[in-house]
C-alpha cells in the first residue's frame, strides 16, 4: 500500500518534465514535440507521451499539430498583452486579499519563498530564481483564502508561470516581492495595492521586451 502511494504515473512524470522544460525556457517556442522522439529520449511508450501532450495543450503551452506531434506555443504579442490583463485583474485582488487575511504559516511560507528567490538571483540561477518567483505569486493567491480564485489560478497556472519567466533582471523582481512580503507582513493594504501595479507594470514591460528581442533575434536567424 505505502509503495502505491507514492507512484506517479509515467503521463504525470513526462507532463512535469515538459511543463518544466517549456516554462523555463529549455525548449523553444515553435519547437518541435514529436512522440517518438520523446518516447525514446524519455525512455516511455508513447502513450505517456501522448497524454502528456494532450495535457501541455489543455494548460496553453503547446500548440497540437497533425498526426503524432505538436510545437512549443509561440506566444504572440496579443496572447501576451490578453495574459497580462487577466493576471492583472486575478493578482491585484489576491494582493489585497492576502494583506487583509494572510495566517501565520502562509506568511512564514511567503518569506520562505522570497528568500529562497533573493538567494538564487544573488547566485545568477535563472531558472531557480523564476521558480521562486512564481512560487511568491502562488503563495500569495493561496494566502487570499478564495477557492474561486485558487481555481482560477489553478487553470492559467502553467500560462502565468510562463509569463512570470519572461524577465532578464532576476534581483530586481526578487527586491520587488520583498517588498510586497514587507507590506503583507504589516497588512498595510494600501502600500500592497500601490506595490502591485508596480510591480504589474515592470513585469509587463520585461514580458514584452523579451519578446520582441527574441522576434528580432529569430529574424536573425533567417536566411
Amino acid at each position: 500500500m505505502a509503495a502505491s502511494e507514492g507512484f506517479t504515473p509515467e503521463s504525470e512524470r513526462v507532463t512535469r518534465q515538459l511543463r518544466d522544460e517549456i516554462v523555463d525556457g529549455a525548449r523553444r517556442p515553435g519547437s518541435r514535440l514529436v512522440e517518438r522522439e520523446l518516447a525514446e529520449a524519455l525512455g516511455v511508450s508513447r502513450l505517456p507521451v501522448r497524454e502528456a501532450l494532450k495535457t501541455l495543450v489543455s494548460e496553453g503551452l503547446v500548440t497540437p499539430r497533425p498526426r503524432s506531434w505538436a510545437v512549443v506555443r509561440e506566444f504572440t504579442t496579443s496572447d501576451i498583452a490578453d495574459l497580462d490583463e487577466v493576471r492583472s485583474g486575478l493578482e491585484t485582488l489576491a494582493f489585497r486579499l492576502a494583506a487583509q487575511r494572510h495566517t501565520r504559516p502562509g506568511l512564514e511560507k511567503l518569506r520562505a519563498t522570497v528568500d529562497a528567490e533573493l538567494e538564487a538571483a544573488r547566485a545568477d540561477d535563472a531558472v531557480r530564481a523564476r521558480r521562486a518567483a512564481a512560487d511568491f505569486h502562488q503563495t500569495v493567491i493561496s494566502l487570499a483564502a478564495n477557492e474561486l480564485l485558487n481555481e482560477l489560478e489553478r487553470v492559467l497556472r502553467s500560462r502565468l508561470r510562463w509569463l512570470m519567466g519572461q524577465h532578464d533582471d532576476l534581483l530586481a523582481v526578487a527586491l520587488e516581492h520583498e517588498a510586497l512580503y514587507q507590506a503583507i507582513a504589516e497588512r498595510d493594504v494600501e502600500r500592497v495595492q500601490a506595490l502591485v501595479l508596480h510591480h504589474l507594470a515592470t513585469s509587463r514591460s520585461a514580458a514584452l521586451g523579451h519578446h520582441a528581442a527574441r522576434e528580432r533575434a529569430q529574424e536573425n536567424e533567417q536566411p
